[in-house]
């Protein structure tokens, strides 16, 4: 096994084919193709279902991902160090944070760090599932994990509250809502809402013990299993949802009606990490994170 080869099948797994990694490497298809044979024959197991011209991981394929970025990572951080006199981080930052914070607060400290760490580059990964925060850690799959709080599973990692994020009412266009706003919880419009499945955010058992306690109730019209769908289907005019204020707010901008709610909604998020395999680069980062959370 070669970093070469390594490399390669990290870029087929990231850009979801051999065509895509080619193009992104600037290297010969077939140079990528007899990387991943010939990876496959000195592993002596299949990485990859060929289906038609995808590339599918098998379950080696799966288990392989998290040890190779270590490797690269740990490569990328030596040769780093070698090259930068005055230590300053260098190579990239793997990262997974949930869909609702990478609008904020990710996008706004990934600029601030580099601005201030040009040569370090960093790779967002899509945490769909915030139970599975702790094992992508420690698997290797990335250094940092930015989601809601509590982190479960966390035993053993490093946990930096960074803030609290506020949910909000948001209604489909020209909605005949209540003008308080605050909204109370108890003055909810009788709509059919717009959810996401009730075991892929602990925010959603939370949204709906606060309406209970409040004397009213969520029916659902529409459940989707990606967040991101949620909005869309809103504008459409299906339903009635609960956003991330930033995203509400955008929605208003959209065209939604939308309304802060009373008593609020809301859940604090930060950083899941393992301060002992911290990169510089990732050294660097949980730094930044906490410098900017004590100036606001």
């Amino acid at each position: 096994m070669d970093l070469h080869q390594i490399k390669y099948f990290l870029a087929v797994v990231d850009h979801n084919g051999i065509n895509a990694a080619a193009a992104v490497l600037d290297v010969a298809q077939p140079t990528i193709s007899q990387a991943i044979q010939g990876l496959e024959r000195e592993l002596g197991v299949q990485l990859f279902h060929r289906i038609g011209r995808g590339m599918v991981l098998t379950s080696a394929g799966h288990s392989l991902v998290g040890p190779a970025r270590r490797i690269l990572r740990d490569v990328v951080a030596a040769a780093g160090s070698l090259v930068d006199a005055a230590g300053r981080p260098r190579g990239r930052l793997d990262i997974f944070a949930m869909p609702a914070l990478s609008a904020d607060p990710v996008a706004r400290l990934v600029g601030a760090f580099r601005r201030e760490f040009p040569k370090a580059s960093i790779r967002i990964g899509d945490l769909r599932d915030e139970a599975m925060a702790a094992s992508l850690i420690k698997e290797g799959h990335c250094e940092i994990v930015v989601c809601h709080l509590p982190a479960s599973d966390h035993a053993g990692l490093d946990v930096r509250e960074l803030g609290v994020q506020e949910y909000w009412l948001v209604l489909p266009p020209g909605s005949a809502a209540p003008p308080d706003d605050p909204l109370p919880l108890s003055e909810l419009p009788d709509l059919p809402h717009v959810t996401v499945p009730r075991g892929s955010s602990l925010a959603v058992g939370e949204i709906e013990q606060a309406v209970a306690a409040a004397g009213r109730a969520i029916s659902p019209s529409v459940v989707v299993e990606h967040r991101e769908a949620r909005l869309p289907f809103v504008l459409a005019g299906l339903g009635a949802t609960f956003l991330e204020r930033s995203m509400a707010e955008a929605a208003a901008a959209r065209g939604a009606v939308v309304r802060s709610l009373e008593p609020r909604i809301s859940r604090a998020y930060g950083l899941v990490y393992d301060s002992a395999a911290l990169s510089p680069a990732g050294q660097a980062f949980v730094e930044l994170a906490q410098a900017t959370t004590r100036r606001t």
